[in-house]
């Protein structure tokens, strides 16, 4: 079957959805349709909650509604090979479209290190596919001895999520090649209120350990580590992130850039003006360097669909990519962090000069009022020109709308003057006091010489 669209998109997960929406408000008249390649796909952020948070793994599927909605067609293909002279693209069922505009949100790839052992039985990568994820969930449930390796969000989330279910029956270890978890994107000391979280909930972390080699017959029951202790385990949970998923691109002369994702302008176009890419697969540049950043982060994947939704045939808004400020967050029982643009290591590696402020107050006024939490706040400022960097948080749900706050910031370069008298609405229920607002506080208490 041969069908020909107008705007073909590539790819089922945020990015492919948001970039598909944002073309049908843009060109209403356009035909769209969407080719993904899994079935049933899920909410990535929600991935580690499906273990005890949700009640089942379908709550968090990732559902068609509002593509259908907006008259989006949806086929369940993989694309094979895209043909950009003809403008056609080959589907693994034999099928074939045609298309005026391309959009690839063809998404990552799990990391698989070069482990000897690496391919055993019971080693698990995260799939962003939900018949593999209740597959997988249902298999841990029943194992006792589990070692999730990779110390950043998505392995500490899942070792978090197990050690909610563990009720004493499972040891859960947590590995990690570097000083700290969550070292990319926290300081120590904000590191350090993670690790003492997750041992206060039994869950046993071993950082700067490397896995030397998985044994067993066919599924994996020992791992052996480079400080030369061996660890009985019935399952390993591959945590260490993902590569842009790129094999389509390169096959059909698409450019890379350095970090190895596609390479795409500041709106999303690859070198060719009629193919653009989005989401995990395209390459990122930090907002300060210009330097390409391993980052994959569903919220700059739609940021970054929506400017190439908007702008396929012509450049109607001008929402140009600036690039990527790293900005997340996570919640690990209670403990909200949340961290933006560079750290204070990040900052002075890449050289800049920098001058930090820390506050820690509370999140609520007066601290009699109920379910009060600490919060922390660091901010780290250019020191000759006062421009914001970079900020990390932690503390209470009131830190996963903070640390937005300092991304905007961020995002519009605002100095720490400004920050020193900024306006905001404080409410006893809701915020810290006017008079002892923690982000305020941290830009005051910054010295600059």
């Amino acid at each position: 079957m041969q069908k020909k669209v107008d705007i073909l998109v590539i790819g089922g997960g945020p990015a492919g959805s948001v970039s598909a929406i944002t073309a049908r408000k843009y060109y209403p008249e356009k035909k769209i349709l969407m080719l993904k390649s899994v079935q049933k796909g899920v909410i990535p952020c929600g991935i580690p909650y499906m273990l005890a948070s949700l009640r089942t793994p379908e709550e968090n599927a990732m559902g068609e509604g509002p593509l259908l909605k907006n008259k989006i067609e949806v086929v369940i293909d993989e694309a094979v090979k895209i043909e950009r002279r003809e403008k056609l693209v080959r589907t693994r069922n034999g099928d074939t479209y045609t298309y005026e505009k391309l959009i690839l949100a063809i998404g990552s790839l799990p990391i698989f290190p070069p482990i000897p052992g690496i391919n055993k039985k019971n080693v698990y990568a995260v799939y962003k596919d939900l018949t593999y994820l209740k597959k997988m969930l249902a298999e841990i449930q029943d194992v006792e001895n589990i070692l999730v390796l990779g110390g950043g969000f998505i392995g500490v989330e899942f070792a978090d999520e197990l050690s909610k279910i563990s009720n004493g029956r499972k040891k859960i270890y947590l590995v990690e090649m570097l000083p700290n978890l969550l070292a990319n994107s926290f300081d120590p000391e904000f590191s350090a209120q993670v690790e003492e979280k997750l041992k206060s909930q039994g869950v046993q972390i071993l950082t700067g350990v490397r896995v030397e080699e998985l044994l067993g017959k066919e599924n994996v029951e020992e791992v052996r580590l480079s400080t030369g202790e061996s660890l009985a385990v019935d399952c390993v949970i591959l945590g260490i992130g993902a590569v842009p998923n790129t094999k389509l691109a390169q096959e059909a002369g698409l450019t890379l850039g350095k970090g190895k994702g596609i390479w795409a302008d500041e709106y999303m176009r690859t070198i060719d003006s009629d193919i653009f890419a989005v989401g995990d697969c395209v390459g990122k540049r930090d907002f300060f360097t210009r330097k390409d950043a391993p980052v994959m982060l569903a919220s700059t994947a739609t940021a970054e669909a929506r400017i190439a939704g908007a702008n396929l045939y012509q450049l109607k808004v001008v929402r140009e990519n600036k690039g990527t400020i790293a900005i997340f967050s996570t919640y690990v029982s209670g403990l909200v962090l949340g961290s933006a643009g560079l750290t204070e290591k990040s900052a002075r590696r890449e050289g800049f000069e920098i001058v930090s402020g820390e506050a820690e107050g509370i999140d609520k006024h007066p601290r009699a009022m109920p379910q009060v939490s600490r919060i922390k706040v660091k901010l780290i400022f250019s020191k000759q020109s006062g421009i914001i960097l970079g900020g990390q948080v932690s503390g209470g749900m009131s830190c996963g709308e903070l640390i937005n706050i300092i991304g905007v910031a961020i995002q519009k370069r605002i100095s720490l003057t400004e920050l020193e008298t900024l306006q905001m609405a404080t409410h006893p229920y809701l915020t810290s006091a006017p008079t002892m607002y923690p982000l305020v506080l941290a830009a005051q208490n910054t010295v600059v010489e």
